[in-house]
């Protein structure tokens, strides 16, 4: 009985590793309207406009920021491009909305969605785990 216990601790315990290191693994894609001039974006350029920070891309164009509402693309987005974790992210923002300085982002609960919001609105950046229509939106590549 004990031994049967350690192997499903074991059990558990490793498909726990083994989904943490998918999620870490996981890559994402910057996406942007169509119609932006630039197709490169700066890491810093990228965390100001999802951090509120920055409202413009380098061309003055208007920046839209939007997000997944959760999941591993969401959460590696935001460690890897903006240095934070989820409710860090969404505290920022709920703070930036109650002292009147910003205004929550506009969320989607898939990539579909999120995909068909990008390539219908001027200055909307995003991202996604994969872009099955690549001629739909600009993908954007993160220079240091």
């Amino acid at each position: 009985m004990r031994a049967k216990v350690k192997t499903r601790a074991f059990l558990v315990g490793l498909v726990v590793v083994l989904a943490c290191a998918a999620a870490g693994a996981q890559d994402v894609i910057i996406v942007t309207y169509k119609g932006t001039w630039d197709s490169q974006i700066t890491a810093s350029q990228l965390r100001e406009i999802f951090t509120g920070v920055r409202s413009r891309f380098a061309d003055g164009t208007r920046a839209v920021p939007v997000v997944l509402k959760g999941g591993p693309v969401h959460e590696v987005f935001l460690r890897k491009h903006v240095g934070e974790g989820p409710n860090e992210f969404r505290a920022h923002w709920r703070k930036a909305v109650f002292t009147g300085q910003g205004s929550m982002l506009k969320e989607f609960a898939s990539e579909g969605a999120l995909l068909d919001y990008v390539s219908v609105t001027p200055g909307a950046i995003g991202y996604v785990s994969r872009v099955n229509d690549p001629e739909s939106v600009r993908v954007v590549t993160v220079s240091p």
